[in-house]
């Protein structure tokens, strides 16, 4: 492992936080309904599960799933479900004023980006195929440590903008401009990428 193939590794993960998908949703709507510490708290779990995931592909998790397809299969079903609870919660919530909910547990909010992550199988097969291009195969553990590490301190601080950028003065009104309209949107995505996940190869 080299400074370059790290960095390399780096531009690849910052890609994947930023794009749309369960994690960037989950994050900026727990951001947005229940301030800046919840969404970190949130985003620290999605962080702790991917760099867990990445430290499982480079230890070859990956080659369980092809021996094993029906815990591959198992665990989609289960990240379907989990993200049209979610949707729902959210969905259910679109109308309910702010200020009669109450405060999310950070430690709930941590649970929940640990769940995110930790089903969707597909997350460790995308890391398995970003891992075999960009590093030497025959790794040593330290070496593997080190790029979990890597992907958790990235992760963390990648997330702990998003939420520090969500809950800003200008996007907080805006949001609560237009709660009822993006809460729903953003249940409907979720529930439309669980379904994607059940049904995708």
């Amino acid at each position: 492992m080299t400074p370059e193939t790290l960095l390399a590794f780096n531009g690849a993960l910052l890609l994947a936080v930023a794009s749309p998908g369960p994690a960037l949703l989950v994050a900026m709507q727990t951001s947005l309904a229940n301030g800046r510490a919840a969404g970190v708290a949130v985003g620290a779990g999605l962080a702790c599960m991917a760099s867990l995931w990445t430290l499982m592909a480079l230890l070859g998790l990956d080659a369980l799933f092809a021996l094993v397809p029906w815990a591959f299969g198992a665990a989609k079903v289960a990240g379907m479900l989990y993200l049209l609870w979610i949707a729902y919660g959210i969905w259910r919530g679109a109308r309910e004023p702010l200020a009669e909910r109450e405060p999310v547990p950070l430690a709930r909010a941590f649970r929940t980006g640990i769940l995110i992550n930790a089903l969707n199988p597909k997350s460790v097969l995308f890391a398995a195929a970003v891992l075999v291009v960009i590093f030497p195969p025959g790794m040593t553990l330290v070496e593997n440590l080190t790029v979990m590490a890597n992907h958790l301190v990235l992760e963390m601080i990648s997330y702990a903008g998003i939420a520090t950028v969500m809950t800003t003065p200008a996007v907080a009104r805006r949001y609560l401009a237009l709660r009822v309209w993006l809460d729903r949107a953003a249940a409907l995505v979720l529930g439309a990428l669980g379904l994607r996940l059940l049904l995708s190869r």
